[in-house]
């Protein structure tokens, strides 16, 4: 909780977006923000981390606080994404009187994994939020959730844009390396390999890559593709940046790169 203060007299939100590349940082923010819409501080500093709000939501037994996350597959995994039937199970409890507090607060894990179907659903609530709910999203790219949903939602960042921008640029490094060495099975090895990347880290390599292009075009590259190729390629890497936008799996994005960059190597 003491990753977040909310000023005395501050009004807080009915939704908020927690941004971070990081999973621990996320979970983080988005518990001491759970914690200050709970809180029982009245017009005191949130969260105040000494009432019997804040102590039940630091121990895990707050029963306004509800977690709502993707689910489990058949074997135990996360699944890759949230369904509509999540979210409508939220909006059948979300009118409901809470049990303790002002509001029930929801923190919904991997927010960005909700389909379209899902998204949808849970713009009609960001609409016409229920007095008696608050909602936290978690994401780890948000720009994968509509704008529509982004701009009824106050989104704070964890600041942890360093880490994500070298991982980013030694993904794009491999990945335009497998494709400049004109060898489709070293392409399609690498491709495999990675098909299990988080979406948010396939879109910021996707990102780095376009840009370690742009270098190679502008004569400071140092991977050596011919022009064409890099205008290809860009467009490429382009299109598989709206696919995951649009909740595309990265196994079917870099199933793509490994077919259609390997035949712009003819």
């Amino acid at each position: 909780m003491e990753a977040l203060r909310i000023p005395a007299g501050a009004r807080l939100a009915h939704a908020y977006i927690v941004a971070s590349p990081n999973e621990a940082e996320r979970a983080a923010l988005a518990d001491a923000l759970a914690a200050a819409l709970l809180c029982e501080a009245g017009d005191g500093e949130k969260p105040c981390g000494r009432c019997r709000a804040c102590r039940k939501t630091r121990e895990g037994i707050h029963p306004d606080l509800v977690r709502v996350t993707p689910g489990l597959d058949a074997q135990g995994r996360k699944k890759r994404e949230m369904t509509v039937d999540v979210i409508r199970a939220v909006a059948g409890t979300a009118a409901v009187v809470p049990n303790e507090g002002r509001v029930k607060v929801y923190v919904v894990e991997d927010a960005d994994t909700m389909n379209p179907q899902a998204q949808n659903a849970f713009l009609k609530l960001l609409e016409e939020p229920p007095e008696s709910a608050a909602f936290v999203l978690c994401a780890a790219n948000p720009a994968l959730l509509l704008p529509t949903v982004r701009s009824r939602c106050e989104t704070l960042r964890v600041n942890s844009d360093a880490a994500e921008g070298e991982e980013a640029a030694q993904d794009a490094a491999a990945l335009l390396g497998c494709i400049a060495s004109g060898s489709r099975a070293k392409l399609l090895e690498w491709c495999c390999a990675n098909e299990n990347m988080d979406s948010r880290r396939c879109a910021a390599m996707l990102r780095a890559s376009r840009e370690a292009l742009a270098d190679v075009l502008r004569g400071r590259g140092k991977i050596r593709l011919a022009r064409g190729d890099c205008a290809a390629l860009d467009a490429l890497f382009a299109r598989g940046c709206e696919y995951l936008r649009l909740n595309v799996s990265v196994k079917s994005v870099l199933g793509l790169i490994a077919v259609d960059a390997i035949a712009q190597k003819k």
